[in-house]
């Protein structure tokens, strides 16, 4: 059997056509016999200039983080794998899985994915252009990768439905942390004995789109809804509370202007006698609090301008998001993000300027996304350099 496998494996290396591109690098045919695999990935540097009250840049070129992605087409079954490796102090002392799935088409436009996956909640993966990303982000609700199942369909009509159960998180992997060595913001289980371990799980999440044809040439617009219902197994309490949250959400797209405007509510109950009003989070080998319940909001634009003579494509956007926190003590978290993109064969530029007050990725602490900070703004300009293979 071990001697098949490894005929196969060589007949594909062999045989492939071998797809050199901004993509990656592909070997085989999706509809050979053993399908087609594509390797690719990224190496990124980044610069950081902080304004956080007091000096505390950077000031420096160094490198950032590595990925590496397998994609795999055989027929109507596919399926994907995202690694990457970050450095903070040292080469990869912080790495994690982002997905890793596979999935059958049912038709051209209906599917079943199966495995740790983005979650169908909100307008898609990202709710806009930055590279950073929202203050959903951070609190869980944006970019969220789940071990689940997911079943894709759509109508006639154009509509498009998305129903999911996962089980649990993605789980955490390499890190100094216990359990935040992540790369999506979940609920975790704390270094500190004396803090309270949660876990989601039971994960319900649906998803509703709908394309509406306004009769305006170039102009496309989609508006939608999702909600997400799950469990809170609170490990202290030996106890389970809830989630319930809904976002709605509308985008349009007019030549290359693009607008998402997305907003919803978060409700959490965690058992939690100590601090019922806040629940502990872990992301980017990182712990702190979200508060329970709030309102969040989150607006991006951006334009972008095609093939500028030598350059390449060049984006500029603006993001605004907030998370209104329902309990009058605690202080609102806001970040807005004013960027540009740039694109030049495998090289991409990033730069950001982010303006954020009790955020704790931007000169925050534990607290800031529960009671709050210090409640002043603090600024960061992030530069990333990215090389595509």
């Amino acid at each position: 059997m071990k001697k098949s496998y490894l005929q196969a494996a060589l007949s594909t290396a062999l045989m492939a056509v071998i797809y050199p591109s901004y993509a990656g690098v592909s070997f085989g045919n999706s509809d050979g016999e053993y399908g087609k695999l594509t390797v690719s990935g990224y190496v990124r540097a980044n610069y950081q200039d902080k304004h956080y009250g007091e000096s505390a840049s950077d000031q420096k070129i160094r490198f950032d983080a590595a990925q590496l992605k397998l994609d795999y087409e055989h027929g109507p079954l596919f399926g994907h794998a995202e690694y990457r490796c970050y450095q903070y102090d040292r080469l990869c002392d912080f790495s994690t899985l982002v997905d890793g799935y596979i999935g059958y088409k049912l038709n051209k436009t209906d599917q079943v994915v199966a495995g740790v996956q983005p979650i169908p909640f909100g307008p898609g993966r990202f709710w806009g252009n930055s590279l950073y990303g929202s203050m959903s982000t951070t609190a869980g609700l944006e970019d969220v990768h789940n071990l689940g199942l997911n079943y894709h369909f759509e109508l006639p009509t154009a509509t498009k439905f998305d129903v999911g159960y996962f089980a649990v998180d993605g789980g955490n992997y390499t890190g100094s942390t216990q359990d935040s060595g992540r790369y999506t913001a979940n609920y975790v289980s704390s270094d500190d004995p004396n803090k309270t371990d949660l876990q989601e799980k039971n994960m319900w999440v649906g998803r509703v789109t709908q394309d509406i044809n306004l009769g305006i040439n170039g102009l496309t617009t989609q508006l939608g809804g999702s909600y997400w219902t799950s469990d809170i197994e609170n490990k202290t309490a030996s106890s389970d509370g809830r989630r319930h949250a809904w976002a709605l959400f509308g985008k349009a797209n007019y030549g290359n202007l693009n607008v998402t405007l997305t907003g919803g509510k978060n409700d959490v109950t965690n058992q939690d006698q100590l601090n019922p009003n806040q629940s502990l989070m872990g992301s980017y080998d990182s712990e702190y609090y979200v508060a329970n319940k709030g309102t969040f909001y989150t607006a991006d634009v951006g334009y972008s301008f095609k093939n500028v003579k030598q350059i390449g494509n060049i984006t500029p956007y603006f993001m605004y998001s907030h998370y209104d926190k329902d309990q009058d003590s605690m202080k609102d978290s806001i970040r807005n993000i004013i960027g540009v993109s740039i694109d030049h064969k495998q090289l991409s530029l990033v730069a950001e300027y982010i303006m954020s007050k009790n955020d704790p990725f931007i000169g925050g602490t534990q607290d800031s996304l529960a009671q709050g900070d210090d409640n002043q703004w603090n600024k960061l300009l992030n530069l990333t350099l990215f090389y595509y293979f």
